[in-house]
């Protein structure tokens, strides 16, 4: 027998290491996202049992892949035969798409992706789902991220964001939309979806929404590799060097964002000498070829703030007017609050604070960030710089309430502690 906490934490590494993987394949059996999520989450709950009894397999997702789709090949089959002696005891018209069912699927082409995790992406960014849904569906299906983080992502509640999973997933059922790998025609169609599920997987990753862990290396290796995979499949599209560079540089102060004592660092603070330069080197590459092929897109210019923040010589040696630009040509393609928000930044270095501030009042009162805890975290800041510690130490409050990162809400607690006291 396999002590029980070792098993447990055998099937915790195999599902945040493989649950995708196990879920992509076990799909292509069952042809139903509903249908296969299930199988896989049987699957993971046998393994708590057999391999207790008969030990961790070496290979613990070639185990879980087995175990999926054979409890999804049974579940087709049970329907297939259901549906063959359903004439017997009904009659009624067989319409066109039920007689679709039991056709054999049709041949796809594997070789036009060749990662599984990375087909499965594709597959479900379909057209036919609103793009909010794609993302929302592709990151717990595909990428394992729960509903809560989902919704602080999206910045909307749990039970909203279960709603809207749950309705996407009826869609799919209802309007039949074919459960197949896209052809190659198809991709370029479903490329910002593509984009948008990679770049919010690496950003969960990067500031984990809950847990007491600031970063979720896992969460942002996998999306490293679905970005570098993605470059190769699509080596023409800029948006797709822009989102790598995107990554690259980011991630390149992953070893400098909390210090010995796992306390949050802020920008100003970090060891710049530590930060990975082979990675900015790479970026920046991608971002001035990118850049040189005209006007940018979303990623692109991301990478280009990104990369100015990174390669100034110190936090107050910034190029924060070049910044603005940067933004406010990302205003004009991709009309974000949080862009904006992120742009008040730059204008308290250039502007002022008060400039600043007065900007972040008007995005409180747009209503669109009020679930973001970083509008009130920027809000106190500003406060904060021009000695209202009163206002600063209400705005701190309201973004620890909001936060759900413990590294985060213990580095907000440490800057409301340290307001003076009137």
């Amino acid at each position: 027998m396999t002590p029980a906490a070792d098993v447990e934490t055998a099937v915790a590494d195999a599902h945040r290491q493989g649950w995708a993987l196990v879920l992509a394949a076990t799909a292509r059996v069952a042809r139903d996202l509903d249908l296969a999520e299930e199988c896989v989450q049987e699957a993971y709950a046998a393994a708590l049992a057999s391999w207790a009894s008969d030990g961790i397999p070496d290979n613990p997702a070639a185990w879980l892949t087995t175990a999926a789709k054979r409890r999804a090949m049974d579940a087709v089959r049970r329907e297939q035969a259901l549906r063959s002696k359903l004439p017997l005891l009904v009659e009624h018209e067989e319409t066109e798409d039920e007689v679709a069912i039991d056709e054999p699927p049709a041949v796809e082409p594997q070789d036009v992706v060749p990662d599984e995790r990375l087909r499965l992406i594709f597959m479900c960014c379909h057209p036919a789902l609103a793009q909010e849904a794609q993302l929302a569906l592709t990151l717990r299906l595909v990428c394992g991220v729960t509903t809560a983080d989902i919704a602080r992502a999206f910045l909307v509640s749990e039970p909203t964001m279960a709603a809207r999973m749950t309705r996407a997933k009826k869609k799919i059922s209802a309007a039949r939309i074919p459960f197949r790998l896209p052809g190659a025609a198809e991709l370029p169609g479903r490329l910002r979806a593509v984009l948008g599920v990679i770049h919010l997987l690496f950003t969960t990753g990067h500031t984990a929404p809950s847990g007491t862990s600031l970063v979720r290396n896992d969460l942002v290796d996998q999306s490293l590799r679905l970005a570098r995979m993605l470059r190769e499949l699509m080596p023409d599209e800029r948006e797709v060097w822009g989102l790598l560079a995107l990554l690259l540089v980011t991630d390149a102060r992953r070893a400098t964002r909390v210090d010995s004592d796992g306390r949050l660092l802020r920008l100003e603070d970090q060891d710049r000498s530590l930060w990975d330069r082979s990675a900015m080197a790479e970026a920046h590459g991608l971002i001035v070829d990118a850049l040189r092929g005209g006007r940018p897109g979303r990623h692109v210019l991301q990478a280009a703030i990104a990369s100015l923040y990174a390669e100034a010589p110190s936090y107050d040696q910034t190029d924060w007017q070049q910044i603005i630009t940067l933004y406010d040509e990302l205003l004009s393609v991709w009309p974000s609050p949080v862009v904006a928000l992120n742009r008040t930044v730059a204008v308290s270095m250039v502007a002022g604070p008060e400039q600043a501030l007065n900007q972040v009042a008007a995005l409180e009162k747009d209503g669109r960030l009020t679930r973001y805890p970083y509008l009130p975290a920027i809000k106190a800041d500003l406060l904060q710089r021009l000695g209202r510690s009163e206002d600063a130490s209400i705005a701190y409050c309201q973004a620890l309430e909001l936060a759900g990162n413990d590294t985060e809400r213990a580095f907000l607690a440490e800057r409301l502690a340290g307001l003076p006291r009137g």
